[in-house]
């Protein structure tokens, strides 16, 4: 009798707490890249190019999806939690968008090809959200070196921003994407 009612007891108990894990569900966002246009891959100096692995600064590799406040907080949007690793996921949607958009052959590290690379790329994120007033920022630096000798080696900072339609999960997403396609572009100007 009494185990009867222990297990009355802990079914009880735990249906209150898997509906309250249903009913708290997370929403989990990708990062939306825009689709190019028409636009002919931009020639540069090089054949091939080693994306190294992003670095991102600690607010961006969390599973959050965070927003600067009016006061400068950073706080999470609702349940909102990003679908993949964002470190793996910006590296990768960076290597893609590169290929795409120049005549070289673009891919993350480790280089999966015999032969190596022409020259490599290593991209240090120091600030990418969204804030309040409506804009998204990505700021860093970015250094090319060069395997073969081309092209020039450098470092350059750089600061882009584009608007957020919303404050919405889907419309910080969104706009990751826009922000990462111009960086893209950017960094396409060093390895001519």
């Amino acid at each position: 009798m009494t185990v009867l009612i222990l297990r009355r007891l802990a079914l009880v108990v735990a249906l209150p707490l898997v509906s309250a894990c249903a009913a708290g569900d997370t929403g989990r966002y990708l990062i939306d890249t825009p689709a190019r246009g028409g636009d002919a891959a931009t020639r540069v100096a090089v054949r091939t190019v080693e994306l190294r692995d992003v670095s991102l600064p600690g607010h961006a590799s969390g599973t959050a999806i965070l927003v600067r406040d009016a006061e400068g907080a950073l706080r999470p949007l609702g349940d909102a939690e990003w679908a993949d690793d964002p470190d793996r996921a910006v590296t990768g949607i960076l290597a893609q968008l590169l290929d795409e958009r120049s005549t070289a052959t673009v891919a993350a590290e480790p280089w999966p090809l015999r032969d190596g690379p022409s020259a490599r790329l290593d991209v240090r994120i120091d600030k990418m959200l969204a804030d309040m007033s409506g804009t998204f920022e990505i700021t860093g630096q970015a250094a090319v070196s060069a395997v073969e000798g081309r092209p020039r080696e450098r470092v350059e900072r750089f600061a882009v921003s584009v608007p957020v339609t919303a404050i919405t999960p889907s419309a910080v997403t969104a706009a990751q994407g826009r922000a990462l396609a111009v960086l893209a572009d950017d960094l396409i100007g060093l390895m001519r």
